[in-house]
């Protein structure tokens, strides 16, 4: 098994990889301070249906199996020339560089991380959770069972994912500074592999993921650490070049209410979503699925974005002051076209302000 890199601390002098631990940027360059914005988009969002011919490459499994499901997919006015299975903020941006992906669905950091290196997207739909996502995963015969106790620790953190933000909030609401841990920088994808190696003590690990490892491990001792820090976005964003296509923007603009309306109807439809997505297509057995979907809050769309803008922006700010990113102000960050337009798509109950 390859070992995997442990650094003492991550600071100014250590960009994460966006794939494979990498660095992307110089060694021993320090992130200059500058403004991320990108320049807002100057033309009206179309408001038509997008021209035959326009296609799109989504990087949203779970809308591919919640539209194919409820007849969605139907609905669609364009065509989708792949559904590429990548989800981690690392591969995403790297597919926008690429431009192999046009539009996927993450966190509210990989935005940051992006406009930190110069990538420019902007996000066209905001989901919000007020509860926690992520469960921290200990090491099989680990003893720890709190979070004041990772002092010392060897903690699996990337910094472009919403685990890495998950990480830094634990520890400031533990009272330990990011320099009483070693974090070990590796994109998520790898932490399992640490976990079970003992190479990191503990990780963040969201659903399936955890029921998985837990099954596998918790007879080893491995346990998992609740904490309630939470991770408050789910967003929907693509490359700036697509939002400024007059064609592609009007396909986004289609999608959107559809995104919604599949994950509103994976909740009220739980047991057809358990067995689609977490017994066939994540090998989640159906009991450890139904655990899974109860312990999860009903989504919600804010009608107004000041309030995920107000996060993204304290978000930023923390990713900053631990010297990951360039201090930036984040509202370009938000297409504001787009605004709405998925709370519009739902019903009362699942709109955030309604």
């Amino acid at each position: 098994m390859p070992s995997i890199p442990t650094y003492a601390h991550i600071g100014r002098r250590g960009f994460l990889s966006l794939a494979g631990g990498a660095v992307l940027a110089a060694a021993g360059c320090a992130p200059q301070p500058t403004n991320a914005s990108h320049s807002a988009p100057v033309k009206d969002l179309p408001t038509g249906a997008p021209p035959p011919g326009t296609s799109l490459s989504i990087a949203v499994r779970t809308s591919r199996i919640q539209l194919t499901e409820s007849g969605l997919l139907k609905k669609l006015p364009f065509k989708v020339s792949q559904w590429p299975n990548l989800s981690a903020g690392p591969d995403i941006i790297q597919g926008f560089r690429a431009r192999s992906i046009d539009l996927a669905s993450n966190a509210g950091i990989p935005p940051i991380q992006a406009a930190a290196i110069g990538v420019k997207a902007r996000i066209v739909a905001v989901q919000v959770r007020n509860h926690p996502s992520y469960t921290f995963a200990t090491a099989p015969g680990s003893s720890l069972a709190g979070v004041e106790e990772f002092r010392g620790k060897k903690i699996a953190f990337s910094q472009g994912q919403a685990q890495g933000v998950v990480v830094l909030r634990a520890l400031r609401k533990a009272g330990l500074a990011n320099s009483d841990v070693k974090l070990v920088a590796l994109p998520s994808t790898q932490f399992l592999t640490a976990l079970q190696s003992k190479q990191v003590d503990v990780a963040p690990l969201g659903e399936p993921t955890l029921t998985k490892y837990l099954s596998q491990y918790g007879k080893d001792g491995a346990r998992g650490i609740r904490t309630d820090v939470v991770d408050l976005l789910t967003v929907l964003w693509a490359p700036a070049e697509v939002l400024d296509d007059p064609d592609r923007a009007a396909a986004v603009r289609s999608f959107v209410p559809l995104w919604a309306q599949g994950q509103v109807w994976a909740w009220e439809h739980t047991d057809q979503w358990i067995e689609a997505y977490y017994v066939k297509d994540q090998g989640v057995g159906r009991q450890d699925g139904k655990r899974i979907v109860t312990s999860l809050a009903e989504p919600a769309y804010p009608q107004s974005w000041d309030k995920a803008i107000a996060w993204e922006q304290e978000t930023a700010d923390l990713l900053a002051e631990g010297g990951f990113v360039p201090k930036a102000d984040v509202h370009s960050l938000f297409d504001r076209r787009f605004e709405g337009l998925a709370a519009e798509a739902v019903p009362a109950r699942y709109r955030e302000g309604a």
